[in-house]
């Protein structure tokens, strides 16, 4: 190391002796010129003063070439180092800019504001706030079927924007279609089930069904595509051996989706029961 610092030192001097020489050098030769130039008979003042302008760039370019010559290899050096530093520092900030990165697309493409409720990589719940580093929830779960506030607040860095879907759950519209699973073992009587969990779901919807009806037809206006009926409906589902799994598609107003679904689950409930 010290032999290395003592080649460099030496290189340093000796081109830096070099700049001397050349500064002298150019110096002297430009007095030596310009004296000739003024003191040249056949040349007009007008004449004199333009070769004197000329003979002056001409040496400051030709020092400035040869200093670049002369320090080129140092240059060469300088450069690689700064390209070396500036690779230093992406690596090191690289979780930052994805952040920047991410805040610009959430900016750029609108894909939540506060007050939206999100869900991104395992994190769910209500926007509070964002900058253009982290994105801070009011969390909702347990869990992704439920939507009770924990009373838990999350961050999660902007840079997951980047790499995650994003699901917006209340996609700027005041109802919306949702999905509720009720588990049966294969040897109940799932038909049973099946009725009294839709009709359940009818009468809870009922009193809103015409107006859900009429927003989905603006939605379909708007986005000029086909929507899908509100009217509750109820798909059959075997993940498991041995499982029957009802899966109730209900509307509801967007600030109303638990209480809807709770009304529905337990009117179900009862109704199983007592029959």
């Amino acid at each position: 190391m010290q032999i290395g610092w003592m080649q460099f030192d030496s290189s340093v001097v000796l081109d830096g002796l070099k700049s001397l020489i050349l500064l002298v050098s150019i110096v002297l030769t430009r007095t030596l010129v310009v004296r000739w130039i003024s003191r040249n008979p056949t040349l007009s003042m007008e004449a004199k003063r333009r070769w004197v302008v000329t003979t002056r760039n001409s040496m400051v370019f030709v020092f400035l070439t040869g200093l670049v010559v002369i320090w080129a290899h140092e240059l060469q050096a300088f450069a690689v180092s700064l390209v070396a530093l500036a690779a230093a520092l992406v690596l090191a900030t690289k979780e930052l800019i994805l952040c920047w990165s991410g805040a610009a697309l959430r900016v750029g493409s609108k894909v939540y504001a506060v007050g939206d409720r999100i869900q991104i990589a395992g994190y769910r719940g209500v926007v509070l706030d964002h900058d253009v580093f982290a994105t801070k929830l009011l969390e909702i779960g347990p869990g992704q079927a439920t939507h009770l506030y924990t009373g838990r607040v999350t961050s999660f860095p902007n840079s997951l924007l980047l790499t995650n879907a994003l699901v917006r759950e209340n996609p700027d519209q005041e109802y919306g279609l949702y999905t509720l699973i009720v588990p049966l073992k294969a040897d109940e009587d799932w038909q049973k089930a099946e009725r009294t969990l839709l009709a359940g779901a009818k009468a809870e919807c009922g009193p809103f069904m015409e107006e859900a009806a009429r927003h989905m037809k603006m939605l379909e206006q708007t986005n000029l595509l086909e929507a899908p009926s509100p009217e509750p409906r109820i798909t059959i589902q075997l993940q498991e051996p041995g499982r029957v799994h009802l899966v109730l598609r209900f509307p509801a107003p967007d600030r109303g989706r638990s209480r809807v679904e709770q009304a529905i689950l337990r009117r179900y409930l009862v109704d199983m029961a007592a029959s």
